[in-house]
């Protein structure tokens, strides 16, 4: 079982992880010219990404308070 303090740092592992991967695929979404459809697919990753930060957030303010 974890304890208070292990779910928080799992959590907050999570979210780096997923606010490092939202950066990674935009700045490769701006950097590709020659596919739209690429350029669409990883911004849309991206947006899953930053919807599953808000989540992680959420999730860590309930330790807070």
């Amino acid at each position: 079982m974890y304890t208070n303090e292990e779910l928080k740092e799992i959590l907050q592992t999570s979210l780096d992880h997923e606010e490092e991967m939202m950066r990674t695929y935009l700045i490769a979404a701006e950097r590709i010219d020659q596919s739209e459809e690429l350029k669409l697919r990883l911004r849309e990753f991206a947006e899953g990404n930053a919807k599953r930060s808000r989540q992680l957030i959420e999730e860590l303010k309930r330790f807070i308070h």
